[in-house]
């Protein structure tokens, strides 16, 4: 069941709208897997994801569509930035203070951050948010798009003598240099398991599979059997 307070009837639309157009000029020039594409894909897995569970569809609209509007790895790993440019602008659309507060809460603890990273702040719509932009990290969008930011970042496809990390900190996942397809073990392989909602659950078993089996015929071309 979707709860949604009586004082967001009025402009919820507009407000939406507005975001929509925001985002779409802050992204315009980002990199292909973290542009508005990627916002909206996030934004429909959200929408989906949200008919099962009871929360607040605003906060979730507005913390799908503004989770990456300044991505940190776009902005010398400053988590500040991304925060800041939402909070300003649903104050200039006279968002009430709470429901600023909440945004600002999911699009600080919405990251992966290497796994290890201890969530602050939970709530329904952070859960809901979190699911739909992990979503889009795996399964065939989700392949594209790591190795289209490893391209944008000049990495290996793969090395053999590069091991995967998986006890890396904070700071050294936001800091890896590492060929993509290790990518897959660092962090998209695991995804499935962090997921908290039963729709994101059940795409996301889907998905792994798929990307099981393109790891599986990765390493069988890699190593020239067929």
């Amino acid at each position: 069941m979707l709860f949604i307070p009586l004082f967001y009837k009025m402009n919820t639309e507009q407000l939406l709208e507005n975001t929509k157009n925001f985002v779409k000029n802050q992204l315009e020039k980002a990199e292909g897997g973290h542009d508005w594409f990627h916002i909206l894909r996030v934004y429909n897995n959200a929408l989906l994801i949200a008919k099962d569970e009871n929360v607040d569809i605003l906060i979730v609209q507005l913390g799908a569509l503004l989770h990456d509007i300044a991505d940190s790895k776009f902005h010398n790993g400053d988590e500040t930035i991304g925060p800041k440019i939402a909070a300003r602008f649903l104050l200039s659309q006279h968002v009430s203070t709470p429901s600023i507060e909440h945004v600002v809460r999911i699009i600080e603890n919405i990251s992966f951050k290497g796994g290890n990273f201890e969530q602050s702040f939970h709530s329904a719509e952070l859960a809901v948010v979190q699911d739909a932009d992990r979503l889009d990290a795996i399964g065939a969008i989700g392949i594209a798009r790591c190795f289209h930011y490893g391209g944008y970042k000049d990495r290996a496809i793969y090395d053999p003598d590069i091991k995967p990390n998986l006890e890396m900190t904070k700071e050294e996942y936001k800091n890896s240099t590492a060929p993509s397809l290790n990518h897959f073990y660092e962090k998209l392989l695991l995804l499935k398991d962090k997921m908290k909602t039963i729709t994101g659950k059940k795409i996301a078993e889907k998905r792994h599979r798929y990307m099981e089996a393109y790891l599986e015929q990765f390493r069988l071309e890699w190593n020239g059997d067929q």
